[in-house]
């Protein structure tokens, strides 16, 4: 693997970095050797069986070569590969072996429609709760508020949270930026009313439904519930299920991988658990075991299969009136799906976080595990690729989280402090390069999330290749007046104070009680130069500051502005807390105050979509 800078050996390992606050950081030695153990070498010095290039780029082979492309054409090539391949996924193989390599042709840059110039909603979608709901927001929920924000409100995107499965376990996991598998949905989100045959098991069905929508009364959503209720009533109407040829379709499109997906749900059902801890016959999905497994528990494996199908077809409805912005965690649960897949891909003793920043004192520990560099390039980037087009699929758009993980990654022992963590560069000409071409073919434009500790050379990198940036009111010291253009512009995030929550100090009480340390003159400052930009007052109502705070946001020049569906209803509680316990705080699990028929009429809420419509977005 190549040396990624003068700062990092040949395995990426960064001997030191420069934190948010401008200081150098050492890599601690015992967190270097650990990495270096965790990360193994290569059993050969061997190329990986990749050639990443830009289109119209010359490139020198080593000997003549055949190329095989997607389409089953082939052409023969000499010294040089041509300069006007077409775009995707080849194989090239040189005529004096036998050694198959990927060829990929990139556009070299990320789908941009030039007349991009709209505003959005961005949505928790499990806390859009309608009449309907049972107990959290669904696919039919968010087919709705497309369609109310499109049509009434001339919005042209809307970012919705990650709608990554959990595994089929109770207790379920809260956090959507905890999945299982990226590549695969959460039947949580399924609107049960809307499968077909539903109607005709009306009497059967509206128990459930009834326990369902009760849910709705307590804000706390209870995805336990949820999950044992809506289990209920698929396995119900899969008991009734016909045949479908677009489920046969489907299946035959999604291949192997859904296959396998599914009968990862299958045992996890009948253990009630991860992976790790299954008899260790199932540990590895290529195992006989497993096969075995499948073959004798084909129809539990094919239920999972239609649960996906179902999914599916609920989102391309749901996309059918508004581009979605759909959103990519950095990880996956090393319990998960995903992680059972491509074990050997993952490093063992390791999670990703961040290092301490000036809003995140204490650092953060994500839980997830990294993969290693050299063997995701060995393996030719199949499960980025994999991830990335199915999180495009019925996207408009594409929010890619700490899309700093491109570049690097901060590698934290298990168990231990943050301060402990050394960052791990990734080969990001490759990764954008497949980036790219993905966006492109999916017609998607593609955001990524650049806050935190950050290098400003990647940020160009990014803007080379047409990632947008991501601006907040919170973190820049001007008027968003003067925002780039290339960026989506917004407020705040989910892990961030709501406007309410800091004009009001609710949410620094909230951090102080939680123990969490948090950097108080940082948000008094926050709040003073928000104060400063808005020309209001200490005291000035917090309706009326986010009325303004949305109209100044207006001013921007960036392609997307974005508006939380919790500031439109001034709601104090941010969905998530990071480093507080659930037992203490409802992280990614409390609902909007009102219903979503409620919020269609709620003056805030078209008071900041008409002053981003006058925005002229």
């Amino acid at each position: 693997m190549r040396r990624a800078s003068s700062h990092s050996d040949a395995f990426g390992i960064m001997k030191r970095y420069k934190d948010a606050l401008g200081s150098w950081r050492q890599t601690p030695e015992d967190t270097y050797a650990a990495l270096l153990e965790a990360m193994g070498q290569p059993e050969a010095e061997t190329d990986a069986p990749l050639l990443v290039v830009r289109r119209g780029q010359r490139k020198r082979l080593k000997a003549p070569a055949e190329i095989i492309f997607e389409d089953g054409g082939t052409l023969k090539v000499e010294a040089t590969l041509p300069q006007a391949l077409p775009l995707g996924y080849h194989t090239l193989r040189y005529l004096d072996g036998d050694r198959n390599i990927r060829l990929i042709v990139s556009p070299g840059v990320c789908f941009l429609p030039e007349e991009l110039r709209v505003w959005g909603w961005s949505a928790q979608l499990y806390a859009l709760r309608s009449a309907q709901s049972w107990g959290m927001g669904d696919l039919g929920d968010l087919q709705r508020l497309s369609r109310w924000s499109a049509k009434e409100l001339g919005a042209g995107a809307l970012l919705v949270n990650p709608l990554q499965t959990s595994s089929p376990v109770v207790p379920q996991q809260p956090s959507p930026y905890f999945p299982s598998s990226r590549r695969y949905r959460n039947l949580l989100y399924l609107r049960i009313e809307n499968i077909s045959g539903a109607a005709e098991l009306k009497m059967d069905l509206d128990r459930l439904a009834a326990a369902g929508q009760a849910l709705n009364k307590d804000r706390r959503i209870d995805r336990d519930a949820v999950f044992n209720l809506k289990m209920d009533a698929l396995k119900l109407l899969w008991s009734r299920f016909p045949g479908d040829s677009r489920f046969n379709r489907f299946c035959d499109q999604q291949g192997e991988s859904l296959a396998q997906f599914a009968t990862f749900c299958v045992l996890a059902e009948r253990y009630n658990s991860g992976w790790h801890s299954w008899p260790a016959d199932y540990w590895r999905p290529d195992s006989p075991a497993v096969t075995r497994f499948a073959a004798d528990h084909g129809e539990v494996v094919r239920f999972y299969q239609w649960v996906q199908w179902l999914l599916d077809e609920q989102l391309a409805r749901a996309a059918a009136d508004i581009p979605l912005m759909q959103d990519l965690p950095i990880g996956v649960d090393p319990d998960g799906a995903d992680a059972w897949a491509w074990q050997d891909l993952f490093a063992g003793g390791f999670t990703v976080g961040a290092p301490p920043d000036e809003y995140n004192t204490q650092g953060q520990d994500w839980g997830l595990p990294p993969l290693i560099p050299w063997k995701l390039r060995q393996v030719a980037y199949e499960p980025f690729i994999q991830t990335i087009r199915a999180t495009l699929r019925h996207a408009g758009g594409l929010r890619v989280d700490h899309v700093m993980g491109l570049f690097r990654l901060f590698w934290i022992p298990k168990n231990s402090d943050p301060r402990q963590g050394a960052y791990v560069r990734y080969p990001e000409d490759e990764l954008l390069a497949i980036l790219a071409l993905e966006s492109d073919r999916a017609k998607a434009y593609i955001v990524g999330e650049d806050l935190g500790t950050i290098d400003e050379k990647f940020r160009q990198q990014l803007m080379d290749s047409c990632v947008l940036s991501y601006r907040l009111v919170w973190f820049e010291n001007h008027s968003p007046a003067r925002f780039p253009e290339q960026a989506l512009a917004a407020v705040t995030t989910h892990d961030l104070p709501t406007i309410a929550g800091l004009w009001t100090g609710s949410d620094l009480r909230a951090q102080r009680e939680l123990g969490l340390n948090p950097n108080e003159e940082g948000m008094y400052q926050i709040r003073g130069r928000l104060s400063a930009m808005l020309g209001v007052s200490e005291e000035a109502p917090v309706e009326e500051v986010i009325r303004r705070t949305y109209k100044l946001l207006s001013q921007t020049p960036s392609k997307i502005v974005s508006a939380t569906l919790d500031d439109a209803l001034a709601v104090e509680e941010r969905p998530n807390m990071p480093g507080a316990s659930p037992d203490r705080w409802p992280n990614w699990s409390l609902a909007l105050p009102i219903s979503q028929e409620e919020l269609e009429q709620h003056d805030l809420a078209r008071g900041i979509a008409q002053a981003l419509k006058q925005g002229g977005l």
